[in-house]
C-alpha cells in the first residue's frame, strides 16, 4: 500500500506502511493502544511474593476494617530480583503501589511515611519501568483489568473490569473501566493519525483529510464512554470514597501531606517526595491527541510556578516507553499537524493554497474543535463528580464537627456564602492541580490550536 492510504478503522498488522509495526513494538504501543496485548497478570506466579499477593487480594476489606497499616508493616522486606519479565514488574507495581496509596489514605488522617516492606520495593520496581513509586494512570488502569471473557474486545465497556479497588465498589471498577475502554477504543487512531502525519508531510492532502475525518468520528465516539459514567458509578460514592484514595502527595498540605510522604528505606535513610496522584492527565493516547494536531499546553497546574507546563511534567508519570513514543512523534513532525499546515501555507502563500491544502486545513480545525469537545465533556463530568459533590459537602462541613481528613473533606478552599448556603469551592485534583481553571484552560489552548490555521 501506499505510505500515504488511509489506514483502516481496525488495521491489521500486516496493513501497517513499512517500518510502521516496528516503531510500535520498539515503544510497547499494542493493537489495543497503550493497552497491553494481553490481560495483565492477575497473579504473581513465584510463591515468594505470597506476602504482597494475600495482602492486595483483601486490600478493599483491609481498609474499611482499619487494619492495612498494621499489616503492611508486619510485611517482610522482599526483593524484586525474581520478577522476571516486564509482565511480572507490572504486576509489582500495580500491587505495590495500590498498598502505598492505601496506606497512605485508609486512615482518620492521611500516614506521613511509607514504611520499607513498601519503599524499598516500590522503588525498585518503579525505576525499573520508569514510572515514579506512586500510583498513576498505569497502575488504575492500564495494568489493573481483566474481562468477563478472554476472546472479548477490551473495547466493550460491559466486558472489562478492574482486578483490584481500594473500595471493593462496583463503582470504583466501572469508573476505572471507562478509561481503558477508551484507550481500548482509541487504539486505531494511532496508527490512522500518524498516517496523516505523513501523508501531510509528503503533499497528500486528500488522504490526510481522510485521516483526520477518521479521528473526528472516533473521537466523538469516545464521548460516548464518559456519557456512560453515571450507569454504574455514583457521584457521591466516587467523590466521598474513591477519590480520597487515587491523591497523591503533592499540593495535599491541607490533606494531611505538609511535606509530602516520607519513602523509608530503613537503617535511618529515605527521603520526603512530594508526588503526583494517578489522573486521566497521564493517559498517553489522550496526549498523543495533542502531539499528532500540535495542541501546546502551557498551564502549570496552579502552581504558581514557571517551567514545564503540567502536562509535559506528567509524561514523567508514564511508562518509560510510552514517554518516549510520544517524544519521538514529537522530535518527527515538530508543531504536529498545525506546524505541517503553517509549513504549506507559508511555502504557498494564504491566497496561493489549493481546494485540496483548504479542506485539510478545514479537516484540522474541526479535528480540534472535536478534541476540545471531548475535554468538554469531560469538565462536564467533573462537574457532576466533583463539583456538586464537594460544594454539597462544604455546606454540610459548617454544620458538622471534623472527621476524617483527605482530598474528599479538605479542598483547598471552602466557604459558605450567603443564606442560601452555596459553597464557593477551590478543589485540589488528585494530580495536585487546580481542577477548574487547568481543565479550561487545557480545553481552551486545544481550541486555538485550531485557530492559529485560520
Amino acid at each position: 500500500m501506499s505510505p500515504c492510504e488511509v489506514l483502516p478503522a481496525q488495521p491489521v498488522v500486516s496493513t501497517f506502511p513499512s517500518g510502521f509495526q516496528q516503531l510500535l513494538n520498539e515503544f510497547s504501543v499494542t493493537q489495543n493502544g497503550f493497552l497491553p496485548e494481553s490481560v495483565p497478570l492477575q497473579r504473581l506466579p513465584n510463591p515468594y511474593y505470597e506476602p504482597w499477593e494475600t495482602l492486595i487480594q483483601d486490600v478493599s476489606k483491609l481498609i474499611e476494617d482499619g487494619a492495612l497499616r498494621e499489616k503492611v508493616d508486619q510485611l517482610p522486606v522482599l526483593s524484586t530480583s525474581f520478577l522476571h519479565t516486564e509482565a511480572e514488574q507490572r504486576r509489582a507495581y500495580v500491587v505495590l503501589s495500590f498498598l502505598a496509596n492505601g496506606y497512605v489514605w485508609g486512615g482518620k488522617t492521611a500516614a506521613q511515611v511509607l514504611p520499607p516492606p513498601l519503599t524499598l520495593p516500590l522503588l525498585a520496581v518503579s525505576s525499573l519501568l520508569g514510572l515514579p513509586p506512586i500510583a498513576t494512570y498505569a497502575a488504575f488502569n492500564l495494568w489493573n483489568f481483566s474481562t468477563t471473557h478472554p476472546d472479548t474486545s477490551f473495547r466493550s465497556l460491559d466486558a472489562v473490569f478492574s482486578q483490584h479497588t481500594f473500595t471493593g465498589t462496583l463503582d470504583e471498577s466501572w469508573f476505572y473501566s471507562v478509561s481503558i475502554a477508551i484507550e481500548a477504543s482509541g487504539a486505531h487512531v494511532i496508527p490512522t493519525l500518524i498516517s496523516a502525519l505523513d501523508c501531510a508531510s509528503r503533499g497528500d492532502f486528500p488522504s490526510a483529510t481522510l485521516a483526520l475525518e477518521s479521528f473526528i468520528s472516533s473521537a466523538k465516539h469516545l464521548e460516548t464512554f464518559l456519557d456512560r459514567m453515571d450507569e454504574k458509578c455514583d457521584p457521591e460514592v466516587f467523590y466521598h470514597k474513591i477519590r480520597p484514595f487515587l491523591a497523591g502527595s503533592k499540593n495535599m498540605e491541607n490533606a494531611g501531606l505538609p511535606q509530602g510522604v516520607f519513602y523509608d528505606e530503613g537503617e535511618g535513610k529515605g527521603e520526603w517526595r512530594q508526588l503526583r496522584g494517578g489522573s486521566n492527565g497521564q493517559s498517553s493516547l489522550i496526549q498523543f491527541f495533542d502531539v499528532v494536531l500540535g495542541v501546546e499546553h502551557a498551564s502549570n497546574g496552579g502552581d504558581g510556578k514557571g517551567g514545564v507546563s503540567f502536562h509535559e511534567e506528567v509524561r514523567g508519570y508514564m511508562p518509560r516507553a510510552h514517554r518516549e513514543f510520544l517524544e519521538h512523534v514529537g522530535s518527527v513532525f515538530p508543531g504536529g499537524m498545525r506546524g505541517v499546515l503553517e509549513q504549506a501555507k507559508k511555502e504557498r502563500g494564504e491566497l496561493a493554497m489549493g481546494k485540496e491544502e483548504c479542506e485539510c486545513v478545514a479537516a484540522f480545525q474541526r479535528a480540534t474543535e472535536q478534541l476540545a469537545a471531548f475535554r468538554g465533556r469531560h469538565l462536564q463530568m467533573v462537574t457532576r463528580y466533583i463539583i456538586i459533590p464537594a460544594r454539597q459537602a462544604a455546606a454540610r462541613a459548617q454544620k458538622e464537627e471534623k472527621g476524617v481528613v483527605n482530598l474528599a473533606t479538605t479542598p483547598s478552599a471552602m466557604r459558605v456564602t450567603g443564606d442560601e448556603h452555596v459553597a464557593k469551592v477551590e478543589l485540589t485534583g488528585t494530580g495536585g492541580t487546580a481542577l477548574l481553571p487547568f481543565l479550561k484552560e487545557s480545553r481552551d489552548e486545544t481550541i486555538r490550536a485550531g485557530e492559529i490555521c485560520r
